[in-house]
This record gives structure tokens, C-alpha cells and sequence, in this order.
């Protein structure tokens, strides 16, 4: 009999036993990673302070507003903001403007956005709210896997497929440009004009399979069309065009390049946040507001956006977030030239590429080597803040979701 009842309380301690330990182990794998930002942060203001401040008149100090204003090149009237760490025996020095480095990084981001959000928060809406549930089980993982995909391989394909097929094909592009979003909605607009009968065959929620035969229709169309806008609009040279009458001189890799590679690496991660946001819209909101009256776009614009707004802006802000410290796209598609114009078609340079390539070659404890980590101190401070102020606003979501009634 004392075996038997001692029996129980040996395997409950033993239970009590591995959950303590289970516990132990995730909270030191919790502070580990807390400690190891810190770390990081800690380090990189340890190693950035020389530069503008040290007891040592021999250590290397550089003028905080110097690094943002323009500089003085040879064979040029008017200061310029130049990034030039290394520089013939000739000239009297390099020139380190992080200007260009902060514009380029921007840049890329912003164009990658354009691209992305409106693509990815489309997907969302159309998965979340009108996409049959058997196709959306199938189709949601995959799309979600997509940010599964190496940024080395999509700086690869972009810098030697995308943009030398683009160089050639400028004209289709611009035409593709100009005839996918009316015919998108051409396409909808005949849709609900067919009969009663076909559209059951057609059914709105499995529209991204039907869908892609009106596409290549379009892209048919596009490449049937794009020689003669070509000729008519632009005497036949698009690029000679641009040159000509806008002063736009097109580069084989420059930001559209770098946008469009960058939106494609990171419209998965915008897209899985924002379509879980907008799923946890209550239903009995849209079902309300159909039974109101409203259709179901209204639906969506009027009850579920807004409902769900912050969730997607938390997905957009971490979206951008990856997209200011993304490294090996800027790298292979980008030229590395560190421009500061506002053109699209000109190469650029950002914090995260000239790390990658220059950081190997720079002399510990330099002037090139400090003023590196302080553009890796300025990445890392932006991406805290973006990811510091998602978390916000998804606390925000949740309270709110709380407030309807629904447990986060």
C-alpha cells in the first residue's frame, strides 16, 4: 500500500519537476535575447563615442554636422553630398557624407512599400474576407512560405534577370504599367455582368484561380500594344525619350529595380500580419453591417479597415522595418552607386550595403571603420523603434478586440 500511493506523488513531483525546468529554460532563452540586444546596442554606442568625443587627441573625431551637409569635390563648383571612403592619392582626403547612405536606405524602402503594401493588403482582404476557405487553406501557407525565400536569391534573379529584362523590355513595362489596373477592373465589371448561371461556375471566392487566364490575356494584350505606345508616345526609344525631354538617364540596376525585388521579399511577411489582423474582425461586425445594407466593399472600407487598422499598420511598420535593414537585394540589384536624386531610374546605396561591402576592408578603430558601425547604431535604433511602435499598436488591437467582446 505505501508503494502504491507513493507512486502517484513520485510522478507528479517529476511533472512538477519538468514543467519548473521547462519555465527556467524559456525565461533565461527570453533574458538571453533581451541581454544579447542590449549587448549589441551597448557595443555599438561604445564603438561609435570616439568619434565625437575622446580624451585621446590622437583618436579619430568627426563633426557630427559635417557627416550631413554637403562637401567640396574637385572639378565641381558647388558642395555635394558624396560618399567616398577611399579616394586617389591626388585628392586631399575621402569624404564621408552619411546623407546619401540615409537616402538611399529611404529610398529603397519607400519604393519597396509602394510596391508591396497595396499588393500584399489586397491578398489580405480578399483572403480574409471573400476567398472560398478551401482555397484559402491552400493558398494562405504558400503565401506565407514565400518569406521563407533567401534575400540572396532574390538580389540574384532581380539583378541579372529582372533588370536586364527590363532594359530590354522598357516600353512593355510601362504599357503592363498602364493596363493592369483597368483591366483588373474591367475584368470585375464583367463578371458582374454575366449570367446568373455562369457566374455560379465563376464564384467570387475562387477568383484568384480564374483570374489568371484574364491576366495572361492582358499580358497578350500588353506585348501586342507596347510597340505602337512605344512609337506613338515616345518616337519609338522610351529610354532615349526620358533622356531627351526629362534629363532621366536609365541605369540597368536602379530603385525601381530594387523596389520591386524588395516588395516581392517583403509583401509575405505584410501580408500574413495583415490578413490575421483582418480576420479577427468579428463577423457579427461585417454580418451587422450587411444587414444594414452595406455591400461588401463598403464592408470592408467602413467596418473591417478600421476595426482592424491598427493590426495592419503594425504589419506595414515591421514591413518596413525589414525593408530599411534588408542587405544582399540592395546589394545585387541596386549598383551601389550612393546618389542622392529623387529620380527612380538612378542606382543608390544603403547603410546595410555599404556595411556589407566595406566593413571587411576598413581598419579597426578608424575613422572608416566607426563611422560604419554608426551607420549599423542607426539601423539598429530604427528598426527598434519600428518594431517598439508595431508591438503598440498591436497591445491597442488586442484591447480593442477585448472591448467587442472578443478574448485576445
Amino acid at each position: 500500500m505505501p508503494k502504491s500511493s507513493s507512486s502517484p506523488l513520485l510522478r507528479r513531483r517529476l511533472r512538477q519537476g519538468r514543467d519548473r525546468l521547462a519555465t527556467a529554460l524559456i525565461t533565461a532563452g527570453g533574458i538571453g535575447v533581451i541581454a544579447a540586444v542590449m549587448a549589441i546596442g551597448v557595443f555599438l554606442v561604445v564603438e561609435v563615442l570616439p568619434l565625437f568625443w575622446s580624451g585621446s587627441p590622437e583618436a579619430p573625431q568627426v563633426d557630427l554636422d559635417a557627416l550631413w551637409q554637403p562637401q567640396t569635390y574637385p572639378g565641381l563648383e558647388a558642395p555635394v553630398h558624396r560618399w567616398q571612403p577611399a579616394l586617389p592619392d591626388s585628392d586631399p582626403g575621402p569624404r564621408f557624407g552619411m546623407a546619401p547612405l540615409a537616402w538611399g536606405t529611404l529610398e529603397a524602402a519607400a519604393w519597396s512599400l509602394v510596391i508591396a503594401v497595396p499588393l500584399a493588403l489586397g491578398a489580405a482582404a480578399h483572403s480574409a474576407l471573400f476567398m472560398s476557405r478551401r482555397l484559402r487553406a491552400h493558398l494562405k501557407p504558400t503565401l506565407e512560405l514565400m518569406e521563407a525565400l533567401p534575400g540572396v536569391v532574390i538580389g540574384f534573379l532581380a539583378g541579372l534577370v529582372l533588370a536586364p529584362w527590363l532594359e530590354r523590355h522598357l516600353g512593355l513595362g510601362l504599357t503592363l504599367l498602364l493596363l493592369l489596373p483597368p483591366g483588373l477592373v474591367v475584368g470585375g465589371a464583367l463578371w458582374s455582368r454575366l449570367p446568373a448561371r455562369i457566374r455560379r461556375w465563376l464564384p467570387l471566392g475562387w477568383s484568384a484561380l480564374w483570374l489568371v487566364p484574364w491576366l495572361l490575356l492582358l499580358w497578350a494584350l500588353a506585348r501586342w500594344l507596347a510597340p505602337g505606345v512605344e512609337g506613338w508616345w515616345f518616337g519609338g526609344d522610351l529610354r532615349g525619350w526620358l533622356a531627351a525631354t526629362l534629363g532621366l538617364d536609365y541605369t540597368n540596376r536602379n530603385a525601381i529595380i530594387v523596389g520591386m525585388a524588395m516588395g516581392f521579399a517583403v509583401m509575405p511577411s505584410i501580408y500574413a500580419l495583415a490578413e490575421d489582423a483582418l480576420s479577427g474582425v468579428p463577423s457579427s461586425l461585417s454580418e451587422g453591417a450587411q444587414a444594414l445594407g452595406a455591400t461588401r466593399w463598403q464592408t470592408l472600407w467602413r467596418v473591417v479597415l478600421p476595426a482592424a487598422g491598427p493590426g495592419v499598420f503594425s504589419a506595414v511598420m515591421i514591413g518596413a522595418g525589414r525593408a530599411v535593414g534588408e542587405t544582399m537585394i540592395v546589394l545585387m540589384a541596386s549598383g551601389n552607386t550612393a546618389l542622392m536624386t529623387a529620380s527612380p531610374f538612378d542606382g543608390l546605396r544603403s547603410m546595410a550595403a555599404s556595411i556589407a561591402i566595406e566593413l571587411p576592408e576598413a581598419a579597426p578603430g578608424g575613422t572608416h571603420y566607426r563611422l560604419l558601425l554608426l551607420a549599423a547604431l542607426l539601423l539598429f535604433i530604427f528598426t527598434f523603434l519600428v518594431n517598439t511602435l508595431a508591438e503598440v499598436v498591436r497591445t491597442r488591437l488586442r484591447r480593442r478586440y477585448r472591448r467587442l467582446g472578443v478574448s485576445s
